[in-house]
C-alpha cells in the first residue's frame, strides 16, 4: 500500500511540473447531462500564461419540470499528458436561474482534452469533463453535478 501511495504522489508531482501550452482563446459548445448546470452551454476559454486559463459558460436547460439558465466560471490548471492530450482541474462557481428560484453553486471541474492545433495545425479542441458543484438555494442545499463533451474552435 505504501508503494502505491508513493507512486501516485510521484506521478502527480511530475505531472504538475509538466504544464501544457494553453491556447490564448477557445470558443464552442459544451453538451452534457447531470442534475444541475448541464444541457447546452456556449463555452469560452481565455488562456492565462502557459498553463492556466479561465472558462466561462452560459447554458440553457429544461429538465425535472423546470427550465433554467446557468452562468459558470472556472479557473483551470492545465497539464500535458502527451502530445495534444491534456488534463485540467480547477475551482469554480455557477449561478443557476431556475424558473422558481435561484441557485448558487461552488465546486470545480476536472477533465481531459485533445487539442489538434499543436500536432496537426487544426484549430480544434475536444474535451470530456465532470463538474461537481455544491448548490445553495432557498432554504436548502445539495450536491449537483454535470458531465459534458466540449467542442471548441481555438484562436
Amino acid at each position: 500500500m505504501k508503494k502505491i501511495v508513493i507512486a501516485i504522489i510521484t506521478v502527480f508531482i511530475i505531472s504538475v511540473g509538466a504544464k501544457a501550452q494553453v491556447e490564448p482563446h477557445a470558443i464552442g459548445v459544451r453538451l452534457g447531462g447531470g442534475n444541475y448546470g448541464s444541457g447546452f452551454e456556449i463555452s469560452y476559454q481565455h488562456g492565462i500564461g502557459d498553463g492556466n486559463r479561465l472558462e466561462f459558460d452560459l447554458g440553457l436547460n429544461s429538465q425535472n419540470k423546470a427550465s433554467y439558465m446557468s452562468i459558470a466560471g472556472i479557473y483551470q490548471w492545465v497539464w500535458t499528458i502527451e502530445g495534444g492530450f491534456n488534463w485540467y482541474a480547477g475551482p469554480g462557481a455557477q449561478l443557476l436561474l431556475v424558473s422558481k428560484y435561484t441557485v448558487i453553486g461552488i465546486g470545480g471541474q476536472i477533465g481531459v482534452e485533445y487539442n489538434f492545433n499543436p500536432d496537426m495545425d487544426v484549430p480544434l479542441q475536444i474535451g470530456l469533463d465532470a463538474r461537481p458543484m455544491f448548490n445553495f438555494f432557498n432554504g436548502g442545499s445539495d450536491l449537483g453535478w454535470g458531465a459534458a463533451l466540449s467542442i471548441r474552435y481555438t484562436f
